[in-house]
Parts: structure tokens; C-alpha cells; sequence
């Protein structure tokens, strides 16, 4: 990872969130990044599990010399507000990010997504190809994440939690087995600090968060439910659509993108980061800005 100055993250991560603001959207108190020059086109940004918006603070600033930027902590997620409840959901989800295009009153605007953002952004896609998605698309870009299922190599964590063992799994997990399982995902040279998953791991348990993790994971059974509706929306696309892929990631790396090719899936660019593992924009972000510029300007 190249964030910078580690020592000081506790007073960057005091800055992102003074930064941030909380808005009402479907009944939930959700915090929402938003800066940049209104002249600017709008980039909206979709975080991924178990983290939060915090995930693009070390390519913000290079972003917003392009684009007018967007992030929320979904639900679950961050400073936002975790209900413990059975109920979330990809559509969910994709409610609350649309509940905030309209919120923020975006027009045309790009979406950049990771991981859970992903499989949030297909079912927006999906929305937007049916003409009833809120705002208008000019372009996506997704980085590693589960786009099929088939191709989604999820960690034994991740298995039991799923399971009827998962409530139980998640009271006795603790920042040692997070710091094992969330390091195991980046890139030998890239892995992070401890202050770096101090950091993270703080951002989860705000509002008691961790105890919902056995909640949030069901994402994963979405993603089987409505293979076809995303897949179809990557395959049929009628605006451009990028990867920009860490290539040893265990879970979504180079495979995902072979998958993707395999699928005839719509590919206008794609940004290859042979030692970078999971996380890109944390790992990278200077890899990440300069691919996500190469895929805007073409």
C-alpha cells in the first residue's frame, strides 16, 4: 500500500470523516463523501466488503483534478448506520445509491466500483438498461470483485459466515484472524501495515459493526440468484465498460478476467496490474488513476 506518513492515518481518517456528511436515505442515516469542482464530471464511487469509502482516500485527490466526485459508506458499512437485521441486500443496496443520485440531484455521472460495489454497480446497470435507473451512465469501470459467481474464490471465513455457523463465527472473530484473512488477499509486496488494518479494522467497528457480518454476506448468495440479470447487463451494455484488475488477487484476480472474456462480456478497456492483489486502489492507486485516465480519455 503507498498511503503515506502512516502515522498520521488517525489524523486522515479524522479528516475524511469531518469531510463526509450524513444524509436520510430510505430511512437510513448514511455517510456520504462529495467534492469537487461543479464544472467537473461527476465519477460516482462504490466501495467493497468488509470496508468503506475510506478504501479511494489514496486516490481521491488525484481523482478530483478530473472529476467531481461521489462516495457513501453503504449500508452496514463504515460510518454508516448497521442495523442488525437479516435483511440486506444487493437491491438494497442499489436503492440507497440511487436514493442518493437523486439526493445530489446527479445527472450523467461514471461509476468506479470494487468488489461488493460491483455486484451493486451490475444491478444498477441492469436498472439502467431497462430505463428505470435513476440518473444516466456514461461509463463503468470495475475492479476486482465477484462478477460471477463461478469465478468468486471466497475465503473460508467468508464460507462459514455464510453458513448456520455464521453468527457464532462472527462473535468469536477478532483483529488477529481479520488481519490474517484481509492481509491474505493483496499482493506479496503490497500487503498492509498494522496501522494500516488498525485503521480498517477500526472503520468496521464503528456502530458495533462487526457483529453484522454474518448479515452482510448474504450478498453472496445474491450473486447466484441474479447471475443471469448481471451477467445479461455486462454482456448487452450500451455504455463503455473497463476492468481494472489485480492480477494475483486469490479471489477475483486474473481468473475473474478470463471468465470475462470467456462470457463475451462488453470490454472497452482493460487495465492489467500483474503483482497487485485485491484491493488496487489501496495497493496501487497510482496504477489505478493512471488506467481509470487511459480508460476515460479513450
Amino acid at each position: 500500500m503507498s498511503f503515506e506518513n502512516a502515522g498520521n492515518l488517525q489524523n486522515d481518517l479524522a479528516s475524511w470523516k469531518a469531510g463526509g456528511e450524513w444524509l436520510n436515505l430510505c430511512g437510513h442515516q448514511i455517510f456520504v463523501r462529495y467534492t469537487g469542482d461543479s464544472q467537473l464530471p461527476v465519477l460516482l464511487l462504490i466501495h467493497g466488503f468488509p470496508t468503506s469509502s475510506w478504501d479511494w482516500s489514496g486516490i481521491w485527490d488525484e481523482l478530483k483534478l478530473r472529476f467531481r466526485l461521489v462516495a457513501l459508506d453503504m449500508l452496514g458499512f463504515g460510518y454508516s448506520d448497521k442495523p442488525n437485521v437479516s435483511t440486506y441486500s444487493i437491491h438494497g443496496q442499489a436503492d440507497i445509491v440511487e436514493a442518493l443520485v437523486a439526493a445530489k440531484s446527479l445527472g450523467e455521472f461514471h461509476v468506479l466500483a470494487h468488489d461488493y460495489g460491483d455486484t451493486v454497480a451490475q444491478e444498477l446497470l441492469a436498472r439502467q438498461q431497462e430505463g428505470v435507473g435513476a440518473g444516466c451512465w456514461l461509463s463503468c469501470c470495475f475492479l476486482n470483485g465477484g462478477l460471477f459467481p463461478e469465478t468468486h474464490h471466497a475465503l473460508l471465513t467468508q464460507k462459514l459466515l455464510l453458513s448456520p455457523l455464521g453468527p457464532l463465527v462472527n462473535k468469536l472473530a477478532g483483529f488477529k484472524q481479520f488481519s490474517a484473512n484481509f492481509s491474505s488477499v493483496f499482493g506479496q509486496q503490497t500487503k498492509p501495515t498494522a496501522e494500516e488494518l488498525a485503521i480498517f479494522w477500526q472503520l468496521i467497528n464503528e456502530k458495533d459493526g462487526k457483529h453484522i457480518f454474518h448479515n452482510l454476506i448474504t450478498y453472496m448468495r445474491d450473486r447466484k440468484l441474479h447471475r443471469e440479470r448481471w451477467v445479461t447487463g455486462l454482456q448487452k451494455s450500451t455504455i463503455p465498460l473497463a476492468l481494472i484488475n489485480g492480477s494475483v488477487d486469490p479471489v477475483s484476480g486474473a481468473h475473474m478476467v478470463a471468465r470475462y472474456k470467456e462470457l463475451n462480456c462488453r470490454l472497452d478497456y482493460l487495465g492489467v496490474l500483474a503483482e497487485i492483489g485485491h484491493y488496487p486502489q489501496v495497493e496501487d492507486p497510482a496504477g489505478v488513476a493512471m488506467h481509470y485516465s487511459r480508460f476515460i480519455d479513450a
